[in-house]
């Protein structure tokens, strides 16, 4: 097989600025060369001319729920047991490759039923379903009578589909250990109530010891560890503790922003759900519009702040909640651009460079730099300084491996 020249390329490596008048070359699935000058073409090379068209790294949603379809449509159905296991693995695999489709090349597990996730993720690598790079997670572990464990005690049911009970420190080791054994690479803990839970948002679900056993087990089976984490004590206490990603961190301020860049944990700050869901259903299910609002303008205040101060902010949110499908992904990003004060240059390094260390794989993935992966897009336009040209449609094209998995790779007219 010989090169792939993307020749004629306006380069977002993810880092800087835009340059224009790149070529990017690919062999053997990495990114060979970033040039000034378009290198001779050899024989079997393919050369694309992209008549300014920008190159830019594949993004990474880092807060996602693969098994999940309209969750929540169905008041007595148990959380996580909508459909069977096997006919969450199918829509898993359509929810990944549709988060393929619209340029997220990297895919960050938060949370699955039934533990179907690791499966999928084997198909994927095998190539029996397209997708992305997937870190699968499992059920979700907190304790008995926390907000997602609703299921009515006469059903005589031991758990939801997407929970995992454990009570005491010993049975959170357990869980964790268990959960690593069924596949999962990101442990997924409910910690605290509030963020689309009915539980009041100052309620914390788990002890001190509780989550330090879990955070324990999971670092020493080299597994990510995250938490829906909301309340400041208790974001207090994981940081302290060493979880790696803070889900939510509504009650972020100075104190909450100094731990975060001293402990370099990642932040998910999920907005675009809430902002949907007020604007859907203002205060249907009981969430309380104003409540919802206070936390939607505390954070867009608060976000600016932690961003230069050096906190380390992904994307993600919760799509496949009920009315907050799979593929409104490109929302999200107009989201903090026009509300949160974040310019396109730096929720695109949120969405490419910060993704890749959060996995742990910024030494080979998120930027456009000699001898890293070649999972690129290929975009029409600027998208550092007009965010629309991600928000809202898909990529020309999606590289992954230096191989087209969607779209097409333009010619020039």
């Amino acid at each position: 097989m010989g090169r792939l020249l993307l020749t004629n390329a306006t380069v977002l490596d993810g880092v800087n600025g835009p340059a224009a008048g790149r070529t990017v070359v690919v062999a053997d699935g990495r990114i060979a060369d970033v040039a000034a000058q378009a290198p001779a073409p050899e024989d079997q090379d393919e050369l694309v001319d992209l008549g300014g068209r920008t190159v830019m790294p594949g993004m990474w949603t880092c807060h996602f729920h693969a098994t999940y379809h309209e969750l929540g449509s169905r008041p007595n159905v148990p959380y996580g047991n909508d459909f069977p296991p096997s006919y969450q693995a199918i829509v898993a695999a359509k929810n990944l490759r549709t988060a393929l489709e619209h340029g997220y090349t990297g895919v960050v597990g938060a949370g699955g039923a039934n533990e179907v996730e690791p499966g999928v993720k084997r198909a994927i690598e095998d190539g029996l379903v397209p997708g992305p790079r997937f870190w699968p997670s499992g059920r979700e572990l907190s304790t008995t009578g926390h907000a997602n464990d609703a299921v009515p005690w006469h059903w005589g049911m031991p758990a939801p589909g997407a929970v995992r009970i454990c009570d005491g420190a010993d049975a959170f080791r357990f869980g964790v250990r268990d959960e690593i054994k069924r596949g999962a690479e990101v442990i997924k803990l409910f910690v605290t109530g509030g963020h689309g839970t009915l539980a009041p948002k100052d309620r914390i679900e788990m002890t001190r010891d509780e989550l330090a056993a879990a955070i324990d087990a999971a670092h020493s089976r080299g597994v990510l560890i995250r938490a829906h984490l909301v309340n400041k004590p208790a974001i207090m206490m994981a940081l302290e503790l060493g979880i790696d990603i803070v889900d939510h961190c509504d009650e972020m301020d100075d104190e909450i922003i100094a731990a975060l860049v001293e402990t370099g944990a990642s932040v998910v700050p999920s907005l675009h759900f809430p902002k949907h869901f007020l604007e859907l259903m203002g205060d249907g299910f009981g969430f309380g519009a104003e409540a919802i609002r206070a936390d939607l303008a505390h954070m867009y205040e608060a976000i600016p702040k932690a961003q230069a101060a050096g906190v380390r902010f992904v994307l993600g949110d919760d799509y496949g909640a009920i009315g907050f499908a799979h593929g409104l992904y490109g929302r999200e990003l107009r989201l903090y651009t026009e509300h949160a004060g974040v310019s396109p240059l730096e929720v695109i390094g949120w969405a490419t460079r910060n993704g890749a260390e959060l996995a742990r794989r910024g030494h080979d993935l998120g930027t456009v730099e000699t001898g890293k992966l070649a999972d690129l897009l290929v975009v029409d336009g600027d998208p550092a300084t007009d965010i629309g040209v991600l928000a809202d449609r898909p990529p020309l094209a999606v590289l992954k491996g230096g191989e087209v998995v969607a779209g097409a790779l333009p010619t020039v007219a």
